[in-house]
């Protein structure tokens, strides 16, 4: 059993609606379905009156809304008083990271760090985008890095959350090389034969990111779904198979590219790619929460290096 089918449960029926509370826990209907289904197979119950609508809670759901609401606080409870009491948590920065981002910009971004900062000890939760910022809001880490574009925004509130773009990163096409070092594979392909798919998962926020290329490309794609997984590094293992075209984090492919493993499927055309943001986010500090003074440190740090340099304070030669 996971706690996030608490979660998910309380809401349904504080909501009273599948498709609100699936809006409020950032994921489809579909999966949150499938979610609450698991957690009735595994009390052996049902929690929800199916034969009715609207959605109504059973006799058991009932009982059952009540001692999750319980579990729940006790478990967070427990949570909170074991990381104040872990020995090394004011000197560990806890970082909440979507699986990608964790593979391709983390090790590089901490070496970065300890040349430019201090050495750094870190906790990292490589997670979806979904689960990482449920990371921050429900305080299970001091830093999130994430993708962000303006049609698929992180729903943070700018007034409790700081932000900081750190980067930018395209996501394309890419296809396997043949012989002569070129893709095999070409976009947009036809319609009486289109091309193997591989693609993420309906709740991947790397899948809404190629619906959007898709669904602005001023020339129709023609491509057909060949496998599936939420996890970017699978598409890319795939696509060094020759299994199909895969839509990819330009950071996630540069050794494959570079090799000529891999080649853009593109063909060059920018309306088959779209830019996405990589920011870092953390709870603003307040006298409630102040959080630790590292996290406080190193965003200093971070923040100062955006400035521009005519910014910044110069240093009178007296005090050098």
């Amino acid at each position: 059993m996971e706690t996030k089918w608490l979660e998910d449960f309380i809401s349904l029926v504080e909501t009273n609606s599948f498709s609100r509370s699936a809006q409020l826990r950032h994921v489809t209907q579909p999966a949150f379905s499938r979610r609450i289904q698991s957690l009735e197979n595994w009390l052996g119950m049902d929690l929800i009156d199916r034969t009715s609508y609207p959605t109504r809670v059973t006799p058991a759901g009932l009982v059952f809304y009540e001692q999750a609401l319980e579990m729940l606080s006790q478990i967070n409870g427990v949570r909170e008083l074991l990381r104040g009491k872990r020995a090394a948590a004011q000197n560990s920065i806890d970082l909440a990271v979507p699986h990608t981002l964790s593979l391709t910009f983390i090790p590089k971004w901490i070496t970065q760090l300890e040349e430019e900062f201090a050495p750094i000890n870190s906790r990292l939760m490589a997670l979806n985008v979904h689960d990482a910022v449920l990371q921050l809001v429900e305080g299970g880490c001091d830093l999130l890095l994430c993708y962000h574009h303006p049609r698929q925004p992180v729903q943070l509130d700018p007034g409790r959350y700081d932000m900081l773009v750190l980067g930018r990163e395209a996501l394309r096409a890419y296809a396997r090389c043949d012989k002569a070092k070129q893709p095999e594979l070409v976009l947009p392909g036809r319609k009486t034969s289109p091309l193997p798919f591989l693609s993420y998962t309906t709740n991947a926020y790397l899948g809404r990111m190629v619906d959007l290329i898709v669904s602005d490309a001023k020339q129709a794609l023609h491509l057909e779904t060949h496998y599936e997984t939420d996890m970017a590094e699978g598409l890319k293992m795939m696509a060094l198979e020759g299994r199909g075209i895969a839509f990819l984090p330009e950071s996630a492919v540069t050794r494959e590219v570079k090799q000529k493993l891999l080649a853009p499927a593109g063909d060059g055309r920018s309306e088959f790619e779209i830019e996405m943001e990589i920011r870092l986010y953390r709870e603003r500090p307040s006298a409630a929460r102040p959080g630790k003074a590292i996290v406080a440190r190193l965003w200093e740090h971070l923040a100062e290096k955006q400035k521009p340099a005519s910014s910044k304070r110069r240093v009178p030669a007296s005090d050098r």
